[in-house]
């Protein structure tokens, strides 16, 4: 996987088409990244007192790995990465400005 949290994606494919965000957590064995405010889900939680509630929360689901792409800093739109040695280290590098990312 080439993006890493902390990263700004884009959502390519599904509901949230479109929309960006920055990565919070990424699950790397079933290839998917967590984006706060894309993906809601609602659940409902019962009250654990008597004298609670019982109400809806949202939460962010997980979303594919393969549905996202990073957002180049030079052009703000959407890039693939590539890599390559740059003083002796590999570093990402976006493939539509040619920019290092790390």
């Amino acid at each position: 996987m080439r993006i890493k949290k902390g990263d700004n994606v884009i959502v390519i494919a599904g509901k949230d088409k479109g929309r960006t965000g920055k990565i919070e957590r990424i699950l790397g064995d079933v290839n998917k990244v967590i984006i706060p405010g894309l993906n809601l889900t609602k659940f409902h939680q019962k009250p654990n007192k008597k004298d609670q509630k019982g109400q809806l929360i949202e939460k962010s689901m997980p979303i594919n790995a393969s549905n996202v792409m990073i957002i180049d800093g030079k052009t703000q739109k959407p890039t693939r990465i590539g890599r390559k040695l740059v003083q002796g280290s590999l570093k990402r590098y976006s493939k539509r400005s040619g920019n290092v990312i790390d």
